[in-house]
């Protein structure tokens, strides 16, 4: 039967865990992605993600509430000023986890989590890419090559 158990304890006393999973929100908020263990990547999932839900409402109950949990002013700061902007839109799923295989001392499996906004290679539409048109293989465009010889001359005159 599976009565109590609520969350992965972690093998850890509920102060030691509850200081951990603070620590590790702290570190992720600051740096936007983390390496840890999949068990303690799946638990600071649901750790975070409400706090981030928090954070969309910029009032100080709110914020106190945040406080309260992470502990440090600085990560408060950086969440409601920067994170939650990025993640206004968004209903949800703020963290990707990433599993990087099996750590050398003892075969942990290991995860990476990243803020999911803040990755520009998996989320190409928070980027600002650059639209590219098809061109065929004979070369540039006619805009392109007038463009380029305008600078080269404009450049010579500049010089002389």
């Amino acid at each position: 039967m599976r009565h109590g158990k609520k969350h992965n304890h972690l093998g850890r006393k509920t102060a030691h865990r509850k200081a951990m999973l603070a620590n590790m929100a702290c570190s992720l908020i600051e740096h936007k992605r983390i390496n840890t263990t999949v068990a303690k990547a799946k638990a600071l999932r649901v750790f975070v993600e409400p706090l981030i839900t928090k954070s969309k409402a910029d009032t100080t109950h709110n914020r106190r509430i945040v406080f309260s949990v992470l502990r440090d002013k600085y990560a408060v700061t950086e969440l409601f000023r920067e994170v939650s902007v990025k993640v206004a839109d968004r209903p949800g799923g703020y963290l990707r986890i990433i599993k990087l295989g099996n750590r050398q001392g003892d075969n942990a499996p290991m995860a990476m989590v990243e803020l999911v906004d803040y990755n520009e290679i998996y989320n190409p539409n928070g980027a600002k890419a650059k639209k590219t048109t098809r061109r065929s293989r004979r070369g540039g465009s006619s805009k392109e090559t007038t463009a380029q010889v305008e600078e080269t001359t404009t450049e010579e005159k500049s010089e002389e």
